[in-house]
């Protein structure tokens, strides 16, 4: 999937954001990438997949 590293990117510059401006603490942005690890391993991560790939390909289907 080519949006997977900017993806990723987002999510980083959100996770930073919710530490820094939003009150999130160290310990639950830690909590919240070990668990993204852990649903990658599982059968759910294929589903997730695909809807990420759906909702690409519907941005991607949009003109301005």
């Amino acid at each position: 999937m080519t949006l997977s590293l900017p993806v990723v990117l987002l999510f980083g510059v959100v996770m930073f954001l919710l530490i820094r401006k939003g009150g999130m603490k160290l310990s639950h942005a830690l909590v919240a990438a070990i668990f993204g690890f852990y649903l990658a391993s599982t059968t759910l991560a294929t589903q997730i997949n695909s809807l990420d790939t759906t909702i690409a390909n519907l941005i991607d289907s949009v003109h301005p």
